[in-house]
C-alpha cells in the first residue's frame, strides 16, 4: 500500500513526495566531513560557517555556468547553500591573488571571523578543507573545467 495524504477527509495518493530529512541528513554529513578535515570534528556549526563563506566568494570567482555544474554533484542543502543570496548578474568581488581569496573568504564570514579565522594558517587550513570535501563528491572531471574557470592564482587551490 503507498504513501497517502489526507486533505479534507478525502485521500489522495502521495506522488513524488519529497523527502526533506534525507537532504539535511545528506547535508549534515557533508559539514561533518568538512569538520573532520578542519580537525574540529564537534563544531560542525564553525565547519558550515567556514563552508558558507568559500563557496559564497568561490562562486564569484567563475561563470554562473559553471557554478551550476559544479553544484549539481553536491548535496542539496548544499547546493542552498552556494546560492543562497546570489545576484548571478551582479559583479563578484575579483580576487587577483590567494590572500585576496582569504581575506575575502574571512570577511564573507562576518560577525564570527575572529572565531573561526584566528590566524592565516587557520584559515589556509579551513579553506583546503571545504576543498577537499568538495573535490571528494565531484568528478574529477567537473572539478578540472571549474579550476580552468578561476583566476590563475586560485587554480593551486583546487589540487
Amino acid at each position: 500500500m503507498g504513501n497517502w495524504c489526507v486533505v479534507s477527509s478525502r485521500k489522495f495518493p502521495q506522488i513524488g513526495a519529497m523527502n526533506f530529512n534525507k537532504y539535511v541528513q545528506t547535508g549534515e554529513a557533508f559539514v561533518r566531513e568538512i569538520a573532520v578535515e578542519m580537525d574540529c570534528p564537534d563544531d560542525i556549526a564553525k565547519a558550515g560557517r567556514v563552508l558558507r563563506s568559500v563557496l559564497h566568494v568561490l562562486r564569484n570567482q567563475s561563470t554562473p555556468e559553471e557554478c551550476f555544474q559544479l553544484i549539481s554533484q553536491l548535496p542539496m542543502l548544499i547546493k542552498a547553500v552556494f546560492v543562497d543570496g546570489w545576484r548571478i548578474s551582479g559583479k563578484g568581488r575579483s580576487v587577483r591573488n590567494i590572500d585576496d581569496f582569504i581575506a575575502n573568504v574571512m570577511d564573507a564570514d562576518g560577525v564570527s571571523e575572529w572565531d573561526d579565522f584566528p590566524t592565516e594558517v587557520e584559515t589556509i587550513t579551513a579553506i583546503k578543507s571545504v576543498f577537499r570535501v568538495i573535490q571528494k563528491h565531484v568528478s574529477e572531471g567537473e572539478i578540472e573545467d571549474f579550476r580552468r574557470t578561476l583566476p590563475e592564482a586560485l587554480r593551486p587551490l583546487l589540487r
